[in-house]
C-alpha cells in the first residue's frame, strides 16, 4: 500500500490547514454575543423598569404633607392664636385626621375644644367656633380649694352642682336643724391652673342668668363646693 508523502514545509512557508480555519475563543465568543442584541435590550429595559419602580415606591413611602402641630399649650375654651401653632411635615395616616397647614387661617381665632398639648398634632374637631356660654346663661368664676372640689379631673362640658356651704357658726338654724344646702346646676366651661401660692383653682361655670348674681356673691365668700353631677342630671 502506497503512502503519499507530504513535503516538509520550507522556511517562511505556512503549513496548509485541513478544513475550515479555527478562530480564537475570544473572537468566537464576541461574535456569538453580537448575535443576540435583543437580550441586551431586554436586560436594559428590566433594569430601567426596576429603577423607576424603586423610585416610585420611595416617593410613595417618603412623601410628606405639611400639617399643623401645637407649639404652645392651649387650655380648653381658650382662643387659639397664630403663635400657638407650628407647621410640621408628616406622612398622612388614614387613622389620623390632622389639620392641613393650608387651613391655618380657618383655625386661628377659634376656641380649643380640648386641652392642646405642645408637640402634638392638631386634629379635626379640636378647634370649635361653638359659643361656650349660650344664650340665657352667665359665666361665673369660682375659686376652689382642693377640699371644695372632687379629685377627679374636671373637663369643659361636665355638668356639676355648685353647693352653697354655710359659714362656721351657722351649721344649725334656730330650730336646731341643719338648713338644706342651696344647689345651682352649672356646666364647666374652663378649669384654670392651680395657683402655686394659695393652692386654689379657678373654675369657670355657666349657669342660668337668674342664678348668676347669687352664685357670684356666694363664690366671693368662698363658702361653696363643687359636686359632679351624673351625665343625665339636670
Amino acid at each position: 500500500m502506497s503512502k503519499t508523502a507530504v513535503p516538509p514545509a520550507t522556511a517562511g512557508q505556512v503549513p496548509a490547514q485541513q478544513g475550515p480555519p479555527q478562530l480564537p475563543g475570544a473572537v468566537a465568543g464576541f461574535r456569538a454575543r453580537r448575535r443576540r442584541p435583543g437580550m441586551y435590550a431586554l436586560a436594559v429595559a428590566l433594569i430601567a423598569a426596576g429603577g423607576s419602580g424603586g423610585f416610585l415606591a420611595f416617593q410613595a413611602t417618603g412623601e410628606r404633607t405639611p400639617v399643623l402641630a401645637v407649639a404652645r399649650g392651649v387650655q380648653a375654651g381658650d382662643v387659639i392664636k397664630d403663635a400657638d401653632l407650628i407647621e410640621a411635615q408628616v406622612q398622612l395616616d388614614p387613622a389620623l385626621k390632622p389639620v392641613l397647614a393650608a387651613e391655618r387661617d380657618k383655625v386661628v381665632g377659634k376656641r380649643a375644644a380640648v386641652a392642646l398639648t405642645p408637640g402634638s398634632l392638631l386634629t379635626q374637631g379640636q378647634a370649635t367656633s361653638r359659643t361656650l356660654v349660650k344664650a340665657g346663661e352667665r359665666l361665673v368664676g369660682i375659686g376652689l380649694k382642693a377640699s371644695q372640689m372632687p379629685a377627679t379631673r374636671l373637663s369643659p362640658g361636665d355638668k356639676v352642682l355648685v353647693v352653697a356651704t354655710p359659714p362656721e357658726g351657722q351649721i344649725a338654724g334656730e330650730d336646731g336643724k341643719r338648713p338644706a344646702p342651696v344647689e345651682i346646676a352649672a356646666r364647666i366651661v374652663k378649669v384654670g391652673e392651680k395657683q402655686a401660692t394659695t393652692g386654689d383653682t379657678v373654675v369657670d361655670v355657666a349657669v342660668p342668668s337668674q342664678f348668676g348674681p347669687e352664685l357670684a356673691a356666694q363664690a366671693a365668700t368662698g363658702d361653696v363646693a363643687l359636686v359632679v353631677d351624673s351625665p343625665g342630671g339636670a
